[in-house]
């Protein structure tokens, strides 16, 4: 018995017609399309049931697969795309042995990396960097919907300064069909936001069958970050034509830590040089529906809660003896609920004009807190004081709505596609204050709470409307234009453009170049966002950029972001099986918002007291050092250029009775300049050398990674070998430098982390049909980055380079795990 199914995906609405035997065993995708394009144009995957059976295979080459991101033709594959695309499949998201979706991406793709590790609130919340730009600079999808961002801002200084991402992790590992990376700015095509590339999300649309995985470990070498995680997926068939698919994951892990010692005290394995302990919870539901063969709806609809606690430095003892004799470690809580429904409409007009109609709302709100901490300025004039604070609540959020066109025509005897449409999007951004002890007298100690001068609501409209047009104007040339009108009601009007193009010379070697131009306004978040933190010897207050506090530093209100991408490249087969891509690239970014260079001193303190917040005078068992108190604003300090070039190789070995081998690589060689620095009011450079290393050599200038697997009878195995290449900051002289250097703004210890390797291997076998099990270990030899120096590692515990997005310094992960279908 046929069964037809009408799947909306990506911006393609896909009737499908397979049999039973076949819906028995692969997703309800095939061949039948009816092309639509949304403002986030992809298309949906269109495999023939075969097809899906390949690419569910872990052993079936990830290229093969057909794409849905950046590009509006049917059945494209992976190596044939207009620009490129890296598909990362779920399998290798489950084989990578990361315990979360970020870091499989940064494992799994030379073009992502993360931070070694977050500070303060930051560590709280998920982030991935493309091709070492901001998080702010890549668009995230959901089956090629607009996914709303975090309310957590990136405070602190560093690279990933003033990015409210998307957290990945807030989205079920067991939802995830396949992610695709695009690996190209597409403004003109998605919209804001993808001046480094595009994430899309491909969820699954199973309508049959059951998964339950699960999998623990831990940092073994230190005895420490203890971890846990289940997940569910199962799908059901709605009627004749349509699906249900389910997913839920929970996931807890404790602190992992490294060993130190704090030497203002002595005291060992001090907590601070450790990752957050975190506890979550997310479901997501996916659906489809075909009422008739020309119309069908479609959603889906995303929740997740978050509780995490993130450790500060250490106060000592004679901090607050009366209530800690031994000393207090402030904790940063977060409890977090993320949240999106998607729902829309679709279906075909006369003449073959395809349509779909959808809204989408999403937010994410966080409770943020302080526990285990004091407020001394309270305690000093009235000898009590509360031990948790509440500090304040974020809340992120995003409605957006879009109706969009597609026919398919033929010019001079040429088939031409033709899309349109519009669409609107609502941002809204809130703060409300902390309770009161929380930021008077000096507020909680380690975070203070947000004061009501830093509270409030701001938002946005955003109108725009698009067309594209994608032709074969000779037999073995594709060409895709494309344009883009965008309104802001608080930045005013922007165009954006891209023209595509790919021309095979033969099925073995083709080329192709995209030349685009993008427009970033700043976030809400990046215009309005402001806090104070308290460390033991200082504090460090982030100022609004259109405040007289900035004002006073130099700062002046924040201007749009813009971008010219460039990139070209090839795609050749030498010999029968063996694939090789290389692309260069070059994006020219203007107006860079970033962190502006450190202010300390007297004029720091002034601009702080101008925000309302006091600074205490003693803060951590000791007198407060002036030169260690700053203030800093969003500003648009620079201008980039970025340049770099990636490789992707794969080849397949049938040893036949031996097995399957499969060996790919993937490189990416990558290098930002200054191209122009920008001055403050007051005549002073915004980036100091610092800065300016934060935007130009923290990201590694080369990443390679090398893949083996290998599959026989009921085992498997995966080896992964990881290059991460040197970056380089500026360090501040810390508490242990002499006094002429302490804490300095304008003088700094050149500090190179060199390249290492890590290698990652997971062995697998299969008990039962059904049941896998496996055991393995990432970073196998516990390879750490390089250590700082004494003179510029903080009371002796922070001796890695949080700026860096090299090795992760947690070192060897071990792990055990199993999965099971019905």
């Amino acid at each position: 018995m046929a069964i037809k199914a009408y799947v909306p995906v990506a911006g393609t609405f896909l009737i499908t017609s397979l049999t039973t035997n076949a819906l028995c065993a692969a997703t309800p995708q095939g061949k039948e399309t009816l092309r639509h394009s949304p403002s986030q144009k992809t298309a949906i995957s269109t495999q023939s049931a075969k097809t899906v059976l390949q690419t569910e295979n872990p052993a079936s080459p990830v290229n093969e697969q057909v794409v849905v991101t950046g590009t509006h033709s049917t059945g494209v594959k992976a190596r044939q795309s207009i620009s490129p695309i890296d598909i990362i499949t779920a399998t290798q998201l489950q084989r990578s042995g990361a315990m979360n979706v970020a870091d499989a991406l940064a494992r799994l793709n030379p073009s992502i990396t993360i931070s070694a590790q977050g500070r303060d609130t930051e560590a709280l919340t998920s982030q991935i960097r493309l091709r070492g730009l901001s998080p702010n600079q890549t668009l995230v999808l959901i089956d090629g919907t607009r996914r709303h961002s975090t309310a957590n801002m990136i405070i602190y200084p560093g690279p990933q300064q003033g990015s409210t991402p998307v957290d990945l992790n807030m989205i079920p590992a067991s939802a995830i069909d396949h992610i695709e990376i695009l690996r190209d700015g597409a403004a003109a095509m998605y919209g804001a936001d993808a001046i480094a590339g595009v994430v899309n999300i491909i969820l699954k649309k199973k309508n049959h069958g059951t998964q339950i995985a699960t999998q623990t470990g831990a940092n073994a070498y230190d005895g420490s970050g203890w971890n846990i995680q289940q997940n569910i997926n199962s799908g059901f068939k709605i009627g004749s034509s349509g699906f249900f698919n389910i997913s839920g994951q929970y996931y807890h892990t404790d602190h992992a830590a490294a060993a130190n010692t704090d030497v203002r005290t002595g005291t060992h394995n001090d907590p601070f040089l450790s990752s957050p302990e975190e506890t979550r919870g997310s479901l997501l539901a996916n659906f489809g529906y075909d009422i008739n063969d020309t119309l069908g709806f479609f959603g889906n609809i995303t929740y997740a809660h978050r509780h995490a606690e993130a450790y500060q430095y250490l106060r000592v003892p004679s901090t607050l003896p009366a209530i800690y004799p031994y000393g207090f470690v402030p904790s940063e809580t977060i409890d977090e609920d993320d949240y999106a429904a998607t729902l829309g409409l679709k279906g075909q007009l006369p003449y073959g004009v395809k349509w779909r109609l959808r809204t989408t709302y999403g937010a994410d709100q966080n409770r943020m807190s302080m526990k285990n901490t004091a407020n001394l300025g309270y305690y000093a004039q009235f000898g009590t004081t509360p031990t948790d604070f509440l500090i304040g609540n974020y809340r992120n959020s995003q409605w957006t709505n879009d109706l969009d066109f597609s026919k398919k025509l033929h010019v001079l005897n040429r088939p031409v596609e033709l899309y349109w449409g519009g669409e609107h999007r609502l941002d809204m951004y809130h703060l409300s204050p902390g309770e009161p002890l929380s930021y008077s007298y000096g507020g909680s100690n380690g975070q203070p709470g947000l004061m009501p001068q830093n509270a409030g609501n701001w938002s946005r409209d955003v109108w725009a409307g698009y067309i594209d047009i994608d032709t074969h104007p000779v037999k073995k040339l594709d060409v895709d234009i494309a344009g883009r009108f965008e309104h802001y009601t608080d930045f005013g009007d922007t165009e954006s453009g891209k023209i595509a193009a790919r021309y095979d010379f033969t099925s073995r070697f083709g080329i192709r170049a995209t030349i685009s131009n993008g427009f970033r306004a700043p976030t809400l978040a990046e215009e309005h966002f402001s806090t104070l933190g308290i460390s033991p010897s200082g504090a460090s207050a982030l100022l609004p950029a259109n405040s007289a506090s900035a004002k006073l530093l130099g700062g002046s209100p924040l201007k749009p972001e813009r971008s010219t991408n460039v990139s070209g490249g090839f795609y050749v087969e030498p010999i029968k099986g063996l694939h090789v891509t290389a692309d260069v690239y070059q994006i020219n970014l203007r107006d860079r918002i970033v962190g502006s260079g450190n202010y300390n001193g007297p004029l720091a303190l002034q601009a702080i007291s101008m925000m309302g917040a006091d600074v205490p005078t003693a803060i951590g068992g000791g007198g407060l050092n002036t030169n260690n108190v700053t203030g800093n604003y969003f500003s648009n300090a620079a201008s980039t250029r970025t340049q770099g070039v990636d490789i992707t190789a794969d080849y397949r070995f049938d040893f036949h009775q031996n097995g399957l081998l499969d060996l790919n690589l993937g490189v990416d060689l990558n290098r930002t300049r200054l191209h122009h620095l920008r001055i403050d009011n007051n005549g002073n450079p915004l980036l100091s050398a610092q800065g300016i290393s934060y935007l130009t050599t923290a990201s590694p200038r080369s990443k390679i990674i090398l893949t083996a697997h290998w599959e026989i009878e009921k085992w498997d195995v995966t080896l992964r070998q990881t290059r991460w290449g040197q970056t380089t900051t500026m360090q501040t002289y810390q508490d242990q430098a002499p006094a002429s250097v302490r804490y300095s703004n304008k003088v700094f210890e050149q500090f190179v982390n060199t390249p290492r390797w890590t290698t990652d291997i997971e062995v697998g076998y299969r008990l039962l049909k059904r049941l896998r099990v496996a055991i393995g270990s990432n970073n196998i030899f516990n390879v750490r980055p390089r250590r700082l120096t004494s003179e510029t590692t903080i009371y002796g515990v922070a001796y890695y380079d949080k700026a860096s997005s090299q090795v992760p310094m947690f070192g060897g992960y071990y792990y055990l795990k199993g999965s099971y279908d019905f």
